[in-house]
């Protein structure tokens, strides 16, 4: 008669305390470093972004987040890796408007699903381009190289970082909305497709803030517009496309992912420290070096939002005629 009631509480006993031991070991999270992966080589808006976000997560949780720049392949081979990664939360995974919007399109196949194969946690930034000219060019704003590039058509270069990327949709959308021919010159990169306007291979390009801004300061570029719908407090003085081509809207946004599944807990966590890092003049100070605006998002509007990219960027590379297999 005793011992039943004896057996059960000591069998009541066990289970709090496995309960207590499981509730304790996920409130531990990150119990050992966390691997940020960057598709992206060192020095690009990415891996600065990645950098600084890893340097604050670490700090704010104890544990080192390790940025681990994976570039090749146009992104896809590091993400390929992240998607088979396990969902512990460990493994990270840095994204932009390229990797998984763009690409979704671009490539007629992919090792993965870039919405279903990750978990959206977090959108950090949004940074629009700048379209800039060589001072050779004689044209002062987009309406004047519209009208130059209606005069002779197929005559101005253009210069991108490649097939299929941001910088030459962003090119591309330009000609289709003002009617325009220019010939498409591409580049390994942004920086590369600065220097090629710099050097007089290419009139124009778009690029991003950190390629072009210290070119345009000097007065060795000019710049006539930024891609976003509203004006960069980097460059305060330079129009918005769409004041000129309404609807005009291209941005570099960048984000962190991970595998499939992360656990609802830990996925909390991280696009909650996130956000309050987002919210720090401090922080907020550091993006605007890069050109960046931030922006917080729940992960289920990030996911949203991925998916409102990828139809629209889809519809922009098939436009392009860009494919990369």
């Amino acid at each position: 008669m005793i011992s039943f009631p004896r057996f059960c509480v000591a069998f009541t006993l066990g289970v709090a305390m496995l309960v207590a031991t499981v509730t304790v070991g996920a409130q531990q999270y990150p119990a050992r470093p966390v691997r940020v992966v960057v598709p992206f080589p060192p020095g690009g808006i990415s891996d600065g972004l990645a950098r600084v976000i890893a340097q604050h997560l670490g700090a704010t949780l104890n544990q080192q987040f390790v940025v681990d720049n994976r570039p090749g392949a146009g992104t896809t081979l590091a993400a390929a890796q992240v998607a088979k990664s396990p969902a512990d939360g460990y493994t990270l995974y840095f994204t932009d408007v390229t990797t998984h919007a763009i690409n979704a399109s671009l490539y007629s196949r992919l090792p993965y699903d870039s919405v279903q194969d990750f978990t959206q946690v977090a959108m950090v930034a949004q940074t629009p381009l700048i379209l800039i000219v060589h001072p050779s060019l004689p044209v002062k704003s987009v309406q004047q190289l519209i009208a130059l590039a209606k005069a002779r058509p197929n005559e101005i270069n253009y210069a991108s970082s490649g097939n299929g990327t941001i910088l030459h949709l962003s090119a591309e959308t330009l000609k289709s909305m003002a009617g325009i021919q220019m010939v498409h010159i591409p580049y390994k990169g942004s920086a590369p497709a600065v220097a090629a306007v710099l050097g007089g291979e290419a009139s124009i390009s778009f690029s991003t803030t950190p390629a072009a801004l210290p070119h345009v300061k000097a007065g060795k570029l000019r710049a006539l517009a930024v891609t976003s719908v509203t004006r960069s407090p980097v460059v305060p003085d330079v129009p918005a496309m769409t004041e000129i081509l309404k609807g005009y809207d291209i941005v570099l946004y960048s984000g962190m992912m991970g595998p499939p599944g992360i656990p609802a807990d830990i996925l909390g966590q991280l696009n909650g420290e996130i956000g309050k890092m987002l919210a720090q003049q401090k922080i907020r100070d550091i993006w605007t070096g890069y050109g960046a605006t931030p922006v917080a998002m729940t992960p289920a509007r990030f996911t949203e939002h991925l998916r409102a990219d990828i139809a629209k960027l889809g519809k922009l590379v098939k436009a392009a005629g860009a494919t990369v297999d």
